[in-house]
């Protein structure tokens, strides 16, 4: 991909800096990043119906909500094995192709629920094997499209970028599921999952022409030195050896796993609304509250570009996240929790942000996919630990010790790491970062 248009995006950053608390839209001015966004946007909006309709099927035919919680095994095993490959794969062929191949596996598993929602099948064996189907179109996929976006925006506008990125992902995760329920709440569950896969199955097609449309991106090997990078164990091994001689991308995986671990409370809410706010509308409200505060946090993030102390930053942000879900977890009244939340969401957003940016600017082209592999493993794999952990805990301590207490815990012990090894907080951005370098 030429550097031409990176190079001239550069010298606008460089002429005008962004002031505005608003979010900062800059990175829309680069055409392959602007239709990439509103892909991603779409079809993440789309998925969220399928997200939905899945264990609503599921449910219906076996009635056993065990089998609905294997979805979750389904979809985190494939997760973690073709995270890690896809991330291997992103540094050695066009990471272009590998996304629309990755791709195009996890739309046919959409077109695969279709079909067996269409044809009545009733397996829930089935359902299993296309969601982890489209689980490993996922893994493969996302490693190699957060990549990207150092190759298709200057370095200075990457954490924007993200911002863009995550707050679109996130009003989608906030928006998809409300209109999924009002398609259930229109039509019978037979009709109802048709439907919600029939609308992921078309809205990811805007996906495809955004991935399309986009240049070439192969491979960038900068050292001459270097082997040749493997998309097999011996290139996942190398990525894991550089990642292992870096204390700031380590850091920056430890402080997500601590904040997710032990400070996600989702797994509680059920129990949460029914006991103390009488169930009803209660739940719903519980498990909105942190994406609506990560949809405003990301409409207000027009200062995250301008903060050069990030790994600071992100310090705090997580600090801020566990210290919001702690008080959360102690609040009596539905619209203090829900707001605590929102905060607490607002600060997940900021930590989202930074952590990815770091790491995209930070890892050299030759290995980013590879760590954008670990990335994917580690953000998806702790929220899923994190409500393994509040539900095992609140079987022992109550579900009010076992949500604020591991908000405060998540917060002391992010501070405890940052003063135990300062190489995270001591990190700022190159002052002149090259996308290829």
């Amino acid at each position: 991909m030429s550097q031409e248009p990176v190079e001239a995006a550069e010298k606008v950053v460089e002429a005008g800096r962004h002031r505005s608390w608003v979010i900062d839209v800059r990175p829309l001015r680069e055409v392959a990043y602007r239709r990439m966004w509103i892909g991603n946007g779409v079809s993440y909006f789309g998925f969220q119906f399928t997200s939905v309709a899945v264990p609503v099927e599921m449910f219906a035919i076996t009635h056993s909500s065990a089998w609905v919680g294997l979805l979750g095994i389904a979809g985190l095993v494939p997760l973690l094995i073709f995270g890690l490959w896809g991330g291997a794969a992103a540094d050695v062929v066009d990471r272009r192709k590998l996304l629309l191949a990755s791709s195009t596996l996890a739309w046919l598993s959409t077109v695969g629920l279709l079909v067996q929602a269409l044809l009545g099948i009733r397996s829930g064996v089935l359902l299993l094997v296309l969601t982890a189907v489209q689980s490993a179109g996922f893994a493969v996929s996302s490693p190699a499209r957060q990549a990207i976006i150092p190759r298709l925006v200057p370095g200075g506008l990457v954490p924007a970028a993200n911002t863009l990125a995550y707050t679109t992902t996130t009003a989608g995760g906030v928006l998809g599921p409300l209109a999924a329920g009002l398609i259930f709440g229109t039509w019978s569950t037979g009709t109802g999952v048709t439907i919600a896969y029939a609308v992921d199955a078309a809205l990811f097609t805007v996906s495809f022409w955004a991935t399309y449309r986009l240049p070439p991106i192969p491979p960038v090997h900068d050292d001459g030195h270097a082997e040749k990078p493997t998309a097999g164990l011996r290139g996942i091994v190398d990525g894991l050896r550089f990642l292992a001689t870096q204390p700031v991308l380590l850091l920056s995986f430890a402080v997500d796993i601590i904040a997710m671990v032990l400070a996600m409370p989702r797994a509680l809410f059920p129990e949460i609304a029914a006991d103390r706010f009488g169930g009803g509308s209660a739940v719903g409200w519980l498990f909105a509250a942190i994406a609506i505060g990560s949809v405003i946090g990301g409409l207000t993030s027009g200062w995250i570009g301008r903060v050069q102390r990030q790994g600071v930053a992100l310090v705090l942000a997580v600090v801020g996240w566990g210290v919001a879900v702690g008080f959360a977890g102690l609040a009596t009244s539905l619209w203090a929790m829900v707001l605590l939340l929102a905060v607490g969401g607002a600060a997940d957003l900021v930590s989202a942000v930074y952590r990815q940016s770091i790491l995209q600017v930070y890892a050299p082209d030759r290995l980013r996919g590879r760590l954008q592999g670990v990335f994917t493993v580690v953000v998806a794999g702790g929220p899923r630990l994190g409500d393994l952990r509040a539900g095992a805990t609140a079987g022992l301590t109550g579900p009010t010790a076992s949500w604020a207490g591991g908000g405060f815990a998540a917060a002391g012990l992010a501070v405890v790491l940052a003063l135990a090894f300062p190489a995270l907080v001591r990190y700022r951005p190159p002052a002149d970062t090259d996308a290829n370098r």
